[in-house]
């Protein structure tokens, strides 16, 4: 797993997707915010692409994953997602890192 949080805190760091495997889906996702949540390390991402068990807007959704469910994790170079709210989900994160804002 820390294999894994060096590669999400990396990607984070440089504005970049991630691809991974979570829950046997494909997921396209760029991570926003990194930290723990009921003692389990997890990360916001904003899935823009792939599939999901509860299936994906047009325009991406939050997701606030395991860390450890996360397989075949890989950094890609593309274009930055986010959502135009913010998610609540990292509210009940703990020991956040979190990335500095974009600068414009």
């Amino acid at each position: 797993m820390g294999d894994t949080y060096a590669l999400v805190r990396r990607a984070i760091e440089e504005r970049r997707q991630i691809h991974a495997t979570y829950g046997g889906h494909q997921r396209r996702m760029c991570p926003h915010v990194i930290g723990t949540r009921d003692g389990q390390p997890r990360a916001l991402f904003f899935q823009f692409g792939g599939t999901s068990s509860r299936g994906l807007l047009s325009d991406g959704d939050w997701r606030c994953l395991r860390l450890d469910g996360l397989t075949d994790v890989s950094i890609h170079d593309g274009p930055w997602h986010t959502g135009l709210t913010p998610s609540p989900s990292d509210a009940s994160m703990t020991s956040i890192w979190r990335s500095s804002p974009e600068s414009d």
